[in-house]
């Protein structure tokens, strides 16, 4: 298990290049799995969730190859299906909770697919029904193997239909696209997701053939095809890594450019940063964030506390609410923030009341914060990462703590932000990786 070891109080300076997203990332690295041609896709996160899903693809028969820096060549032409039912795969496919989205490209070219209970983040429940519902109703047969928590669907031919999925889950949704992209028919897909990463998918499939309407809504109208091609896709940039990098500017009162952003698929999320005071400056197609030594939140227009809630695209997205906790711990005023999707998302709070945050829990789903305007830093101690999105909101509060902070179980923090103490250290960071031995 390695450990950072972060020395609070240095301000950061310069130009960040954000990552490849990692949740488009885990979707189209499936997708290869849909035709036997070769695919190619640039901007390829290297972190270790990415890293293990191509391990499985290479384990599945997937023929792969480096080209370039974040750019890798995939040709499924030669699959391994026996992979899927080894003891191998039932160890590997339960560690990555993106593994899950291998079952509807299986499904629908080789007629069926299993896969273990995924693991992943431990913020809660994550059910998998929608995904389930999806294929059966599209025309496969489920079976659950409740002593080793393994899944499988079989089906001879899928068939289009209509689906109203239960929740706008977007694994759920992405899985049920690549099945029904060579269904027999015409699938239409109801309350579907329609994040950026989704639309990247669909854009993608249809660059390979298949036919695929309303994207970027949440109704999609999917015409099945025989066979898809091959194609080369660029993965958009990280908008959770985008917002990890406003927070630690704001926290460190520091200045930061960050290129490239891609700021029409940001959605909402320069505006919910600027609701808690920080100026963000839209230059060109980058984020530059000025030193800031003190921001102030905005409360409701008739006066009353700020809430900051997740939704589904287009609402704010989960993955950053624990950056927008940790950033108002230092701001002048108060928010509440609603974590609605997941109950153990928030657990990470007590951490940073050890810091000397001002935080009230005020259960699984909500926690108050009491902004202290930077007239009281949070002060150093050790921790551990629970989960890649409380592990980088903690590094961002050591960053700006008093004294020199210990974070342990880093793991975490790489299975979704690529050489993150390489990259900090780059624009001024005092943070060192100690490996376990």
């Amino acid at each position: 298990m390695a450990t950072f070891k972060i020395e609070g109080g240095h301000k950061l300076k310069g130009e960040i290049i954000p990552q490849g997203a990692k949740n488009e990332a885990l979707q189209v690295l499936c997708a290869v799995l849909l035709t036997p041609e070769i695919v190619t896709i640039q901007n390829i996160p290297n972190i270790r969730d990415v890293n293990k899903l191509i391990d499985i693809l290479k384990k599945l028969g997937v023929k792969t190859h480096k080209i370039a820096l974040n750019t890798y060549t995939f040709q499924a032409d030669a699959i391994d299906l026996d992979y899927i039912s080894s003891d191998a795969f039932k160890n590997e496919g339960g560690g990555l909770r993106g593994s899950i989205m291998i079952v509807g490209p299986l499904l629908t070219r080789y007629g069926k697919a299993y896969i273990p209970k995924p693991g992943g983040d431990k913020i809660g429940r994550r059910r998998l029904d929608t995904h389930f519902d999806g294929f059966v109703k599209l025309g496969a047969k489920f079976r659950y193997n409740e002593a080793e928590s393994f899944y499988g669907v079989e089906s001879k031919m899928l068939r289009g239909t209509d689906l109203l999925l239960d929740e706008a889950s977007v694994t759920g949704t992405a899985n049920i696209i690549m099945a029904a992209v060579l269904a027999k028919g015409i699938t239409n897909i109801y309350n579907a997701a329609c994040e950026p990463y989704i639309q990247q998918l669909c854009k993608m499939l249809v660059r390979m053939g298949a036919k695929i309407e309303g994207i970027g809504s949440n109704k999609l109208k999917i015409i099945g095809v025989k066979t898809l091609s091959g194609c080369t896709h660029t993965i958009l940039p990280d908008m959770i890594e985008i917002g990890s990098w406003i927070g630690m500017a704001a926290m460190t009162k520091s200045a930061l450019t960050i290129k490239n952003v891609s700021w029409e698929n940001l959605g909402l999320i320069p505006r919910v940063f600027e609701k808690l005071g920080i100026k963000l400056k839209k230059v060109g197609d980058d984020i530059f964030i000025p030193a800031q030594n003190h921001y102030r939140i905005q409360n409701d227009i008739d006066g009353s506390i700020l809430t900051i809630a997740d939704a589904p695209w287009p609402g704010f997205t989960p993955d950053l609410l624990s950056i927008v906790l940790v950033i108002a711990t230092q701001a002048e005023g108060s928010v509440l923030i609603h974590q609605k999707m997941f109950e153990s998302r928030l657990f990470f709070v007590d951490k940073l009341i050890d810091m000397g945050a001002k935080v009230i829990l005020c259960d699984p789903h909500r926690a108050t914060v009491i902004g202290m305007n930077h007239k009281s830093n949070l002060k150093a101690t050790t921790m551990s990462s629970p989960d890649i999105r409380a592990g980088i909101a903690l590094l961002i509060a050591a960053l700006s703590a008093d004294g020199t902070s210990t974070i342990h179980n880093i793991e975490q923090i790489d299975r979704g932000y690529e050489a993150i103490d390489e990259r900090l250290r780059a624009i001024g960071a005092k943070i060192t990786r100690i490996d376990s031995i």
